[in-house]
């Protein structure tokens, strides 16, 4: 990893929402690719040792992705996704809840927001996190900043290996 690229962490427990940036040393299409292909995702989105497998996906307005961390032991925890705006290459929206094996929700939720630039080379990805309730947020504040730095590192790394081919 490059340690003079930009990653920043910030929470607002106020306004219940977690704000990301973090600049990756990849072209912004192919930092895009990451975020929203399934063959991708799978490769990176999981704190290690949890590995991610995705049910399905379909990347469109009112699409869906289902997928589930899953630890070494094969226990599930699954993720409910659904896709409510899309700019290609430039932004897309998600709401994002907790489920069962069944796709029954488990809310309250969360909303995404994620905001692609390019600048010389260098992808700069904003992500805007609003939890519907306060008690989400701090119950997965200290748990989320460990696993998305660790998935965050896994996409740096796989861009690197992505870049070469």
């Amino acid at each position: 990893m490059n340690n003079d690229l930009l990653f920043d962490f910030n929470v607002d427990k106020a306004a219940k929402t977690v704000y990301i940036t973090r600049e990756f040393n990849a072209g912004q299409s192919l930092v895009w690719d990451a975020f929203t292909k399934q063959e991708i995702l799978d490769q990176w989105a999981a704190p290690a040792p949890m590995r991610c497998i995705t049910k399905y996906m379909d990347f469109e307005v009112g699409g869906r992705r289902f997928y589930a961390m899953t630890s070494p032991e094969g226990q599930k925890r699954w993720i409910l996704q659904k896709y409510t705006s899309i700019t290609p290459k430039n932004n897309f929206k998600l709401y994002n809840c907790f489920a069962d094996k069944d796709e029954n929700p488990e809310l309250p939720g969360s909303e995404w927001d994620h905001t692609f630039s390019e600048e010389n080379g260098i992808t700069k990805v904003h992500i805007t996190i609003y939890n519907e309730s306060l008690e989400r947020m701090q119950n997965l504040h200290e748990g989320f900043k460990i696993g998305y730095t660790v998935m965050l590192t896994n996409l740096d790394n796989l861009l690197a290996t992505l870049k070469q081919k």
